[in-house]
């Protein structure tokens, strides 16, 4: 801010309207100094193994409908093996057409990660989008601890 000091006795100061932009200018570089240093450190990359899970167990539904990709990728639909082209008239079939039941998918270990997620869209191709992930129970070591671990 400038400001004109006269000693001819006049009470009349000039006032400088411009804005002094230096000091934004040094808080906004300090920030984007700070965002450059902590944004690398925010993002995580690890490899991670999902054979279990740990949440707590969903209340199972009276009849749940179960939805097996086994290890040789073919897929039953609760005891009966069906066909991956004939999967939605199966279900329409089990659920007498509710699409709203929930389908729990369960599927072998090995079973990779991609045709889960196939079945997945097979299922949501045949109007079925209430799905329940099923995996056991990481603090049990029976072969029978299954829970649903529901997801939508």
């Amino acid at each position: 801010m400038a400001v004109r000091l006269s000693t001819s006795g006049e009470d009349d100061l000039d006032v400088n309207h411009e804005i002094n932009v230096t000091p934004f200018i040094d808080v906004i570089l300090v920030l984007l100094i700070i965002f450059m240093v902590a944004a690398p450190l925010s993002t995580v990359d690890v490899n991670v193994d999902l054979p279990a899970s740990t949440a707590q167990p969903a209340q199972r539904p009276d009849k749940p409908l179960f939805l097996t990709i086994k290890s040789d990728l073919t897929l039953s639909l609760g005891e009966d093996p069906v066909a991956r082209d004939k999967l939605g008239a199966a279900l329409d079939a089990k659920t007498q057409n509710d699409k709203e039941q929930r389908v729990f998918v369960r599927a072998d270990k090995s079973v990779p990660y991609g045709d889960v997620m196939e079945a997945m869209n097979l299922l949501r191709a045949a109007g079925y989008l209430k799905i329940g992930l099923v995996g056991l129970d990481a603090g049990s070591s029976g072969a029978g601890a299954q829970a649903p671990d529901t997801h939508s």
